[in-house]
């Protein structure tokens, strides 16, 4: 059983304020994925005009795709709009394929991961299990993400698959939704604006940020049976909302201890439980750079998945989750 069981929602509110956090709202749902698109076509559009400024578009809609991600992830749940039509249209054709994912088999696949979060039969268990690891260690992910090392290999695996298994569904939309996004590029006279400031961030920059989301996520966390302790929450100013946290992903143990409430309602029970004084049990750590210290704490030659090459080389393997069943 999921230790998510553990906790009753009527145990930490009032019927008043569940009322408050638990529906889901097309508009909100709606206005959060047209922010996404909307800033990854203001992004491509300040690139367009000036051109040296592509550095900072390249970061920028790295992070919105990762936002992309986690409005899917709340569509994989049911949870990103009240119709249920809007929400897998939505989490399918304007946050799943065009990053090469599929919402359907995703969903299955996530929902594993609340039943059992932590526990031996957790698929993301690989993700988070090996930490903490060295510094070294780390560095080397962090090349491998940035030069597009860990984005080439997992989308290659994600088209084998795809192939192997005659999913012409997932293949075609994939296609489709990445025409779409290349035809208007051409359209508006910047075709380069495709490769560049689509796929470029999507297989570096995306890569990277998915890697420390996840470790904040589940990595060194306290106590892998409590569920207000076996994932954690961290504290995001705004600049860490723009580029590592987008759309409240930063709340993950709110998340997991009522998996039914959408991330735009995450703040305000994140609030609720701090006014309660539930925070204070709860795994919640100032900002990611201190998470970051605690996952790489390792000192070199300690042992453990350090003591050997082979055993190196099975650490090093484990590629960043980005909630999709090709790669977590």
């Amino acid at each position: 059983m999921g230790v998510y069981h553990r906790v009753k929602a009527n145990d930490l509110f009032t019927p008043e304020e569940l009322e408050r956090i638990r529906h889901p709202s097309d508009a909100l749902g709606l206005l959060c994925v047209l922010h996404a698109w909307g800033v990854i076509a203001a992004a491509m559009a300040l690139t367009a005009w000036q051109w040296w400024l592509a550095p900072l578009s390249f970061v920028i809609i790295g992070s919105r795709q990762l936002g992309l991600a986690i409005l899917m992830h709340d569509a994989a749940h049911g949870i990103l709009t009240k119709s249920k039509r809007l929400n897998d249209f939505l989490g399918q054709w304007l946050l799943a394929y065009p990053g090469f994912t599929d919402l359907i088999p995703y969903r299955v696949y996530h929902l594993k991961h609340h039943r059992s979060t932590q526990q031996p039969d957790d698929p993301d268990l690989e993700l988070s299990k090996h930490f903490p690891i060295t510094r070294e260690s780390f560095r080397r992910k962090l090349i491998r993400d940035i030069t597009g090392q860990t984005g080439y290999q997992q989308r290659r695996s994600s088209f084998a698959n795809a192939f192997k298994r005659r999913r012409w569904a997932m293949l075609s939309g994939w296609l489709l939704t990445n025409a779409a996004i290349l035809g208007a590029c051409v359209a508006t006279g910047f075709w380069w604006l495709y490769p560049v400031l689509w796929l470029g961030p999507l297989l570096t920059w995306f890569q990277v940020i998915v890697r420390v989301r996840n470790i904040a996520e589940h990595a060194c966390v306290p106590d892998n049976d409590d569920p207000y302790r076996n994932a954690r929450t961290t504290i995001a100013n705004p600049l860490a909302r723009a580029l590592l946290a987008p759309y409240w992903v930063n709340y993950h143990v709110e998340h997991h201890l009522l998996f039914w409430v959408p991330c735009y309602r995450l703040p305000l029970m994140h609030r609720l439980l701090k006014a309660k004084g539930v925070t204070a049990r709860m795994e919640v750590r100032p900002g990611y750079l201190d998470v970051i210290r605690q996952a790489t704490s390792r000192a070199p030659g300690s042992g453990g998945i350090q003591g050997g090459r082979g055993l190196r080389r099975r650490e090093d393997a484990a590629a960043p989750a980005i909630d999709i069943p090709a790669t977590s």
